[in-house]
């Protein structure tokens, strides 16, 4: 059964609370937006998710979207439901009011966006990628581009799309052959094929604004050479409104593993008008601020599912009856003890809970600094902030991924058989979160990118956002008397992690294969600790909480029981990563390829 209720006690307490000593806060371009306020904000949003978007999610995918003559049909419900959050408001709730958003903080959005993802994640598509989009467009679009597209785009009325991949290309982006060939009047001519577009076609929205990787006649080769477009659906009349058929067809609907109710398609274009967005040769770059807003948020996508297959889980432990607690029976007027009781479906329910509450400290660590790199006038905070962004951007999106696919598998493993089985509702989870760890750059690209980018960077610089507050942390606390084991295990796993930055910056200087082969280990020991790290402070501040007597007393003892679990049964895997990482690439790449 899918159940989902919005953990807004656990979101309230890592915005207001866990935080505040962060330094990415107290922005004056963002005073107005009181705790109050924002929330009341995620209230109103948990009840679209759970209430609109939820009621959905299993229809959908069973219905899933429909190719007919052309037009690519959302399953029943989507329309209607797209209608009401696009005059909610929801569709523009972080984008600059200057084109008709609501300016509210990233931290707050990507509440908002883990919400809706957990509702129903085929649907977050939609608006998700309009808003990446709208992000490339405001960044190096013309102006004449940004008035004419950008207000419908925030509003929702038109979205927007991201089409890279091409049938033989995927990561490898300097091997596209779309071609777009300039017009006398300042237009483009965009010839080629794109496959696994999310949202590429659909009847969400009036028009679907595409942004296309082209190549000029006279590109050079490779990723030097590409350029980026925007192709309308429809030309829109000088007026706004839709007009003919831009040349932009569906060849089909992908056959997916999961996200049924999101449409997923292939797109040829011929002959089709497009304008240029940004310079020359320079599409990457446009394009990649898109990608890294969507990496972010395809982490909290992760997080999102991992959160309801949690809830549904924990549902079903305490309602399925099957055998007696070994320390006593529980349920003595039932046939059996709710499985509940029984120590290895605690583990499972414990990782589950451990791994959502740690991404969400993460993700509004990161969300905040999101604000800071925005809003901040402090150069010194500003440039913290980016730091900090780029080095976690990476670790966001794959650890999340990573953990909220390991979480939905976990849930079907708590439901036994009937988890297997469609009727239950968890095996969707699993087949929903898998993509997360694919698309937006393979999980392995962001280990590498961390790796090879963002370590040596500004000789180290992004590393010091990070590594600073942890070590000044474990300074200031390492004596707590309640917490000092905590505190230790916290240090131990940094020096891992310290050691294996050196370990990997001295052998990959040598051998750059020895930074690859330990990419996917540093990038899970750099979560582990920037986890740890959140779970020792939650622990501080629950255990000064009930100190001072609060009357959310439940609340807080929940946060020192899950931060315990954390450091007793997950913390331990950096020692594991450690050594691995340690041991080099030598097995590794020691097989001659015909060996395999």
């Amino acid at each position: 059964m899918q159940v989902y209720e919005a953990p807004l006690r656990d979101m309230k307490f890592v915005l207001h609370e866990l935080h505040q000593d962060d330094g990415f806060g107290n922005l004056e371009a963002l005073e107005e937006f009181t705790p109050d306020l924002v929330d009341a904000v995620l209230e109103e949003a948990a009840k679209v998710a759970q209430e609109v978007l939820l009621p959905l999610n299993r229809s959908g995918d069973v219905e899933g979207c429909t190719l007919e003559n052309g037009v690519v049909r959302t399953p029943q419900g989507f329309k209607e439901a797209y209608e009401l959050f696009r005059e909610g408001g929801w569709c523009a709730l972080a984008s600059d009011p200057e084109w008709g958003g609501q300016g509210l903080p990233e931290s707050v959005n990507k509440m908002t966006e883990e919400m809706i993802c957990s509702a129903n994640l085929s649907f977050s598509l939609y608006p998700g990628l309009t808003h990446g989009g709208t992000t490339a467009i405001e960044g190096y679009a013309s102006d004449e581009l940004k008035q004419f597209y950008l207000p419908k785009m925030v509003s929702g009325t038109w979205s927007g799309t991201m089409c890279l991949t091409e049938s033989h290309c995927g990561t490898d982006l300097g091997m596209l052959r779309t071609k777009a060939v300039p017009q006398d009047d300042g237009s483009y001519k965009l010839t080629g094929g794109k496959i696994f577009i999310s949202a590429g076609e659909h009847d969400l929205t009036e028009n679907i604004i595409h942004l296309v990787l082209a190549r000029l006649p006279d590109a050079p080769a490779g990723v030097k050479g590409i350029s980026l477009f925007l192709v309308p659906k429809y030309l829109p009349k000088d007026d706004g409104t839709p007009g003919p058929s831009n040349g932009v067809s569906v060849a089909a609907i992908e056959h997916k593993m999961g996200l049924k109710a999101s449409a997923t398609c292939q797109l040829n274009f011929e002959e089709s008008t497009g304008w240029l967005v940004g310079k020359p040769n320079k599409g990457l770059e446009a394009m990649f601020t898109m990608m890294n807003t969507e990496r972010v948020s395809v982490g909290v996508q992760g997080l999102g599912v991992g959160e309801a297959a949690y809830q549904s889980a924990v549902w079903y432990a305490k309602d399925r009856l099957q055998g007696r607690s070994l320390s006593g029976v529980k349920n003595p007027n039932g046939p059996a003890d709710p499985i509940i009781v029984h120590p290895d479906v605690r583990r499972m329910l414990m990782t589950m809970r451990a791994y959502n509450e740690g991404c969400r400290a993460i993700s509004a660590w990161v969300s905040r600094a999101l604000d800071a790199e925005k809003h901040a006038t402090d150069p010194e905070v500003k440039q913290r902030a980016q730091d900090f962004v780029a080095l976690m951007t990476p670790v966001v999106k794959a650890l999340f991924t990573d953990l909220g696919f390991e979480t939905a598998n976990l849930a079907v493993q708590v439901y036994g058989g009937h988890g297997y089985i469609a009727e239950s509702g968890v095996e969707q989870y699993v087949r929903d979160a898998r993509i997360a760890m694919i698309y937006e750059g393979t999980n392995g690209i962001q280990a590498l990118d961390l790796v090879g980018r963002k370590l040596p960077a500004h000789m180290g610089r992004y590393l010091r956002a990070f590594f600073h507050p942890v070590s000044q942390f474990i300074e200031a606390n390492k004596g707590d008397e309640t917490f000092g084991k905590m505190i230790e295990a916290l240090e131990k796993a940094f020096g891992a992690l310290q050691l294996s930055t050196a370990t990997i910056a001295q052998k990959g200087m040598k051998d750059p294969e020895e930074g690859a082969a330990a990419a996917t280990e540093y990038l899970r020991l750099t979560g582990l600790v920037a986890m740890a790290y959140c779970f020792a402070k939650s622990a501080l501040i629950a255990q000064r909480k009930l100190a001072e007597g609060t009357e959310e007393a439940a609340f807080y003892k929940t946060k020192l029981t899950t931060a315990q679990f954390y450091f007793d049964r997950i913390l331990p895997q950096a020692t594991a990563v450690f050594l691995a990482i340690k041991a080099g690439k030598g097995s590794m790449m020691a097989l001659e390829a015909e060996a395999f």
